[in-house]
Order: C-alpha cells, then structure tokens, then sequence
C-alpha cells in the first residue's frame, strides 16, 4: 500500500524560509561552494539541482525529520532565493530519485569538513558553567544512532548483539567532545557498532588543546589514551575504575594524593615509563542513586589551583554531553531510527548534517542567553527548535550570498 507523503503541518510558512535563511547563515554559501570545489563535487551546469542547494537540503532535511524529501527541497529552494537569485532553481528537480543521486555525488565529505571548519566552542567569557579558572569545560563521550534496515547499512556498521537475537535496526557509533556550557558538540568521530569508543575517541582527543579541561569516564581511561591525551596539553579529569591499583605516594592537603600510572604491572615493578597523577576521593552524600564511592585522576597537579572539591563537583557537570545526544537523538531526529538515509555514505553525511544543525541550534541559544545574562545550558532546547521552526526573526536571518 502506497503512504502519504508526510508535509509541513499546514503549509510552508515565511518563518521556514527564514529557518533555511538561518541554516544559510551559521554556513555560509561561500564556504560551502569552498568545499565542494575542495571535493571536485560543485556543480558544473546549473540545471537540475544545484549541490550547493543539495547541501542546505541535508540540512533541512534534519530539522524537518518527518517530512517529505520534495517537501523539504521545496521549503529550501524557496529559502535561498533571496541569497542564489533564480538561476537553476527554477528548474530544480525534485523528485526522490534526484535527490538521492544528488546526495551520492555530493557524498560525506564536504559535510563533515563544514562541520570541522564551522563548529567549535563559543562559550562566552564569563558565562556561567563554560568556564573553570579560565579553562573550557569539555566532555568527551559516545553514544549510537538507529539506522534503516537496509542491507548495505548492515554491512558497514553492524548490529548490537541482543539476547534475542539481531537488534532490529544498524547502528552507528560515535564520539564526541562537547563543550559543556553551551552543550555543543565541537568534535565528534563516527564508525561501525563493534568499534570501540575508546578507538573512536583518539581522533576526537586530537582537538584538544591547553585551553581546555577535559573530562571523560571511566570507559575511555587507559594508560595509552591518557598519555595521549596529557601530550595534547589540555588539563585532563578522567573517572577511574575501582580495580585500579593506585597506591598513595604522597598525600596534599585538600584529601588529594599523588600516584603513578604504568601501562603494566611489569613496568610498576620496574617503576618503567610511570606518568604522575593526582588522585582524588570522594562520597556523594544524600544524592538519589550515587554510587558508594569515586575516583578521579588529573594531571592538574596543584591543589591550590584546582582544590579537590572544586574538581569533583566539576566533574559531573560531565554529564551535561548525555543531555546533548538525547538533544541530538530524541529532540532533533524525533524518528523510530534516528537517521533516515538507506547508504553508508548518505548515513555518514546525515550525520555530519545532524551535528551541523545541532550546533546551530546551540549557537542561537547561547547568542540567547549572552543577552540576556543567562547560561545557556540553563535554556530550554527543545523551545529553541520550535523557535527556529516558527519563530526566528526576520532581522538578520537571511545571510549575504558572500
């Protein structure tokens, strides 16, 4: 039986113009014809469908996740008139076919060197939960992503194992390092389900920086990561596992202690290639489901700097990622599968897409709350979506064609 083509709930409206006007202006056209031309994928003729209006499609096609694919082309083409004029748009294809040959020569690269080159931290001075002692509050974590059930998905990223059997849909694993005061998700890498996250995540440490303090959990500590990601100059707060030998070598006054790591009880007895850290204790007393105890390494080694108290309730602002892939997953997609595209390459490029449109999202609220002297992990996401959807502002949404 043929389904109905999802639309727009009652119609395109001015304010959906200006949503694709606003997703113009966080990528810019000139950047984005940079990139193709980057690819040797930019449009030679422009009859049919332009690739740089194919890119702001993938875009759209994220925030209007439930809506049809010529629907959401309509809804863009209409949107960029004002900034590419009518030369080729009035001739653009629009059926489903043209557009998902369009997205296979367009492919995932220009995607995700746009998400590389446009998306990092923009937390302002002095906004509240961006910043500790003049360092950037980062979190790195992973997570998944359902796709359909196509066979060529399946090959390329797998299934979870399930007791009962195959999970019903692929899935894409990724990491990600975000910026904990603007939720923003600045770098990220993705692969097959049965790569580890902690694999994942050497890329994504890579970006870090002596700007930055880093947390992580208790998943990604190993002595390689953490050699590598101490070589990176950033300040590093990782969570431990209990199991971990860590012997007291000298006790500081706020409760912390030195310790060494070695990469192996061989090299311990040896006392070979051992890296200093200092460890940090503690309890969380009347908190609903807190574990008995934790622990936490940094190479943050000055207690007067960064007392052991201060660090330990900075670490758990950690879990402000988790609210940025529920964002991601539950509040952006709002699908059965999050993604939408039957193609490893079109998967990964809905998926850089999906960052992209994320970060923009975050760009205005914290734009938001800078005016208004808040924080911007203090406003509410999924207002800011219905926002862009309905509301955004003409002033200054629809971006220069330069």
């Amino acid at each position: 039986m043929a389904r109905t083509k999802a639309q727009l709930s009652s119609g395109a409206r001015l304010a959906d113009y200006l949503t694709v006007g606003y997703l113009a202006m966080r990528c810019p056209i000139s950047k984005v014809r940079e990139t193709l031309a980057q690819y040797e994928v930019e449009s030679q003729r422009r009859r049919g469908l332009p690739h740089e209006v194919l890119v702001y499609f993938v875009l759209a096609m994220v925030l209007y996740a439930n809506v049809a694919y010529e629907e959401v082309l309509r809804l863009v083409i209409e949107g960029l008139r004002s900034v590419l004029g009518d030369d080729g748009l009035a001739q653009a294809v629009v059926s489903k076919g043209a557009i998902s040959q369009a997205r296979t020569r367009v492919g995932a690269g220009p995607l995700k060197t746009l998400y590389q080159q446009q998306v990092g931290p923009h937390g302002p001075e002095g906004m509240t939960g961006v910043w500790y002692r003049g360092l950037r509050i980062m979190a790195i974590d992973g997570s998944t992503l359902d796709m359909p059930d196509e066979a060529p998905n399946a090959e390329r990223y797998g299934y979870p194992p399930s007791a009962r059997g195959a999970s019903a849909f692929p899935k894409l694993r990724f990491v990600a390092m975000a910026e904990c005061g603007t939720h923003t998700l600045c770098y990220a890498e993705s692969g097959p389900y049965a790569q580890s996250e902690r694999e994942l995540a050497r890329a994504v440490m890579a970006h870090a920086d002596a700007s930055m303090l880093v947390t992580a959990d208790r998943g990604f500590y190993s002595y390689d990561f953490w050699k590598l990601a101490h070589a990176t100059g950033a300040n590093l707060l990782f969570r431990l596992s209990s199991t971990l030998t860590l012997p007291r070598e000298q006790e500081l006054p706020d409760g912390s202690y030195l310790s060494t790591i070695y990469p192996s009880g061989a090299n311990r007895k040896q006392d070979r290639q051992g890296i200093r850290v200092r460890v940090i204790e503690y309890t969380l007393q009347g908190i609903p489901d807190a574990e008995p105890s934790y622990r936490l390494i940094t190479n943050w080694m000055d207690p007067v700097q960064a007392p052991a108290q201060e660090l330990a309730a900075l670490y758990h602002q950690r879990w402000n990622i988790e609210s940025s892939f529920d964002e991601l997953k539950t509040h952006l997609a709002d699908r059965r599968v999050a993604l939408r595209s039957k193609r490893p390459e079109l998967v990964e490029q809905e998926f850089y897409a999906l960052l992209l449109v994320h970060a923009a999202i975050r760009h205005l609220m914290t734009e938001a709350a800078a005016q208004t002297d808040q924080a911007a992990q203090d406003l509410s996401f999924i207002h800011a979506v219905h926002v862009l959807h309905r509301r955004l502002p003409a002033v200054g949404a629809i971006p220069p064609s330069g």
